[in-house]
């Protein structure tokens, strides 16, 4: 902790140094253009206008010609030293907000042994992206097997033959027919299990809900645009476990599932926490790659939420709005002005 702050001191004594630097170099270059201009003009007036000083008029004139750009150079002067003293002091800003959430995690990781145990959500999202990248090569491998026929068979034995033994009421489905079309609809359980990802890499659970969600291609969509976003905040030192929103109640959610935005939605923007707010509204305003991620993960937990609400009861939604997915689009919808 000294070592701490003798850093910080030193580090303050060199910003110091170089304002002042800064500062003797700026007033240095106003007094030598003040004194070169002062110095043509004494000699015009001198030399070319002795008649301009006659009268009241001629004195008002002559002084504001001398005196008036000494005077728009200081401005200019001082506009450039404000300009940049609020650049530094901006800089200070960001990097004591890191400071601060930084110490703030460690502080709390110190206070509860039992979370310094637990792997890092960056790493979790790592485990993550990789379990995903292992089943979505499994379910390739899957849909591009196709039923071992001999040759020799004309279509409709071919046909017959893929029917079960015993069942005739089965209908053969035509050809071209997706496969995501034969599968059976996706529980909300496992919907909303995926949409906050394993906790750890032995969540059995937590993976074979991921799975099974990812066999379904809308929830395939949003939870990808989910990953996507969340490894982009990462990187910012923004993890969804470290927000604690304040949770809306569930007829709200279904108001924003009706189409309703603007502030009678205002609750579902329930980040509190500044310092994400400030650094992902930064981001999205600086990071094309951020911003169209944030824009088509908002789009995705949009169309999702419209069609999960006309079938989920209010212990599902707010099941799901506690999940880590619900909590990016609680930030990024305030960041983005969802619920202005």
């Amino acid at each position: 902790m000294t070592g701490y702050k003798t850093s910080n001191a030193t580090t303050q004594i060199s910003g110091a140094a170089r304002d002042v630097y800064r500062l003797a170099r700026v007033e240095m270059a106003a007094l030598i253009l003040s004194a070169v201009w002062l110095l043509a003009a004494t000699l015009f007036f001198v030399v070319f206008g002795a008649g301009l000083r006659e009268g009241a008029l001629g004195v008002v004139l002559t002084t504001l010609a001398i005196l008036l750009p000494v005077a728009m150079i200081w401005v200019a002067a001082i506009a450039a030293r404000t300009a940049r003293i609020m650049r530094e002091e901006s800089a200070r800003l960001h990097a004591a907000i890191d400071g601060i959430r930084q110490s703030y995690i460690t502080q709390s990781k110190m206070q509860n042994p039992q979370s310094s145990a637990d792997t890092s959500v960056a790493r979790k999202l790592d485990e993550v992206a990789a379990a995903q990248r292992k089943t979505e090569t499994a379910l390739a491998t899957f849909t591009s097997m196709r039923p071992l026929v001999p040759a020799a068979l004309p279509p409709a034995r071919v046909a017959a033959a893929r029917r079960a033994p015993g069942d005739e009421s089965q209908v053969a489905l035509p050809l071209g027919t997706p496969i995501e079309d034969t599968l059976p609809p996706l529980e909300r359980s496992d919907f909303i299990r995926a949409l906050n990802f394993p906790e750890t890499a032995e969540d059995k659970a937590g993976f074979a809900s991921l799975r099974r969600a990812l066999k379904d291609r809308p929830a395939a969509q949003l939870i990808q645009a989910a990953q996507d976003v969340l490894t982009l905040l990462s990187q910012d030192g923004i993890y969804m476990d470290d927000l604690r929103p304040d949770m809306a109640r569930p007829e709200i959610w279904r108001n924003f599932a009706g189409g309703t935005r603007g502030r009678a939605i205002a609750a579902l923007g329930g980040i509190r926490d500044r310092s994400s707010l400030a650094l992902a509204a930064a981001r999205m305003k600086n990071d094309p790659i951020f911003r169209d991620a944030a824009h088509h993960f908002l789009r995705r937990f949009d169309q999702m939420f419209s069609s999960f609400a006309e079938s989920a009861d209010d212990h599902d939604i707010s099941d799901l709005s506690n999940t880590r997915t619900a909590r990016a689009f609680m930030l990024l919808g305030r960041v983005a002005g969802t619920f202005d």
